[in-house]
């Protein structure tokens, strides 16, 4: 019998296979923020407060391109873990063809209006004058690398859909060290300033997608896809309905959410280079506090939903319970080496005295950050796995625009707390995923209505 890549969830140890599966995706997503960091770091370093928020900014208007990416790519895992929970493997290799032809064609649409648009979105963002040359030069390079990001998204969730999360790992580390080596190279060395740390972005994910997609070609039997050419062209219609079904909800929350954060950042932009240059830091101890989230709200969303496929309700519970026990030990963990240590967290960015005397100030709102994400990985799990498309809808707008957007000018402006309003009102709306899970959980409507998979 042939040895395959694809893993069973409906049986077996439920922690063990949660801690196996989520600790290569929490490595991924630690190399991730590694190699986002690093740009900021070196630019940082080089060109100060100046070079940090033209990366922040920068970022913050190309990150607003990938949400069909991230609410697709997550769609697509679902629909692939509930093939494999259902035995319907004969399926995958249409979907994968469906799914990326769909996908690649909207990177290159998208890339193509983002660099037509991307004077207007940075001042909208209200970038600083001293910055803006080199956030329009870092996000350039994004967008015109786009297709690039996509693709490790597709091909990182098909693998993670079929419950491998090494091969992710392994690429994903070929991509972290080409990226430090190339930001030596043409920050330093070549003196690119910003873009030339995207540029060394872009080039690393292109690696590391290229590379992933050859060895799922080569792979594809033991993976069990029977992949033809024609397929990534002539999408079948069923398939690519049920996944606009799922994907446009899950889309929607990632695009309101990160609306949310621009418009957020756009207000704490206008309180100076200061301010916006620790944003940028203040974006990275987000990204730091969903590393095991993320990784846990994976592994989990593919898990629940190869059980709920196969109708072990009583696994997902117990999925659900691992989670939790898991992602608050470490919120609690890491919130006491902020509390403890804050001098020796922000001074990793930058040694502007005017950019760490916000610090300070930021650490109980990081600790909100720290439990919000950890508590929303618990149920997100549950709804993305359950594949309710409603129930997804619903917190996309709740949580995305109306609570983060609301709660942000609550405390920014009508409390008059400024820059730290913004960024509490921001954490604390990261709860909202938990009390629509709650209730999702609570009424057991995760049981009823679950996405079908035998007919498209």
């Amino acid at each position: 019998m042939q040895k395959t890549h694809v893993q069973d969830f409906t049986s077996g140890n439920i922690s063990g296979q949660l801690i196996r599966f989520a600790w290569p995706l929490f490595l991924s997503n630690l190399l991730q923020v590694v190699y986002n960091m690093v740009d900021m770091i070196i630019v940082g370093q080089v060109l100060g407060k100046n070079g940090i928020s033209a990366v922040a900014v920068g970022g913050d208007v190309s990150s607003l391109l990938t949400f069909i990416a991230m609410g697709f790519a997550n769609a697509g895992q679902v629909i692939i873990a509930r093939y494999i929970g259902a035995r319907q493997t004969d399926r995958l290799g249409r979907f994968v063809g469906t799914m990326t032809g769909f996908l690649m064609a909207a990177a290159i649409l998208l890339s193509t209006g983002g660099l037509f648009l991307r004077d207007v979105l940075l001042r909208l963002m209200n970038t600083p004058a001293e910055s803006y040359a080199g956030a329009l030069s870092y996000s350039s390079v994004c967008m015109a690398g786009l297709v690039f990001i996509y693709g490790y998204n597709i091909v990182s969730a098909i693998l993670r859909g079929m419950g491998d999360s090494k091969h992710p790992f392994i690429f994903i580390s070929i991509a972290a060290v080409m990226n430090l080596v190339l930001d030596v190279v043409f920050v330093i060395f070549m003196d690119m300033g910003p873009g030339g740390a995207a540029l060394a972005t872009v080039m690393s994910q292109a690696v590391s997608f290229i590379a992933c997609a050859v060895m799922l070609i080569r792979q594809k039997e033991k993976f069990q896809l029977s992949l033809k050419a024609g397929e990534f062209i002539r999408w079948d219609g069923a398939m690519l309905r049920q996944l606009i079904s799922l994907g446009v909800p899950m889309a929607i929350k990632s695009a309101s959410i990160m609306v949310s954060k621009l418009f957020v950042n756009s207000w704490i932009n206008s309180y100076g280079i200061a301010v916006s240059a620790f944003a940028g830091i203040a974006n990275k101890i987000s990204s730091i506090s969903n590393l095991v989230s993320n990784a846990m709200n994976t592994a989990g969303s593919t898990m629940v939903g190869q059980n709920l496929a196969a109708g072990e309700f009583g696994r997902v519970k117990k999925i659900l319970k691992s989670l939790a026990v898991i992602t608050l030990t470490v919120a609690a963990a890491i919130s006491a080496f902020i509390c403890l240590f804050p001098d020796v967290v922000f001074g990793i960015f930058t040694s502007d005295a005017a950019v760490l005397a916000i610090g300070p100030g930021y650490v109980p709102i990081a600790v909100l950050l720290f439990f919000g994400s950890s508590m929303r990985a618990i149920m997100n799990a549950l709804m993305n796995g359950s594949g309710n498309y409603k129930v997804n809808f619903a917190t996309a707008i709740l949580d995305g625009i109306v609570m983060r957007i609301g709660m942000a000018l609550l405390f920014g402006l009508a409390l008059d707390m400024r820059h730290y309003g913004f960024w509490l009102g921001d954490a604390v709306a990261g709860f909202t995923p938990f009390f629509i899970g709650l209730v999702f959980y609570l009424t057991g409507s995760w049981k009823k209505g679950v996405m079908k998979t035998k007919n498209g």
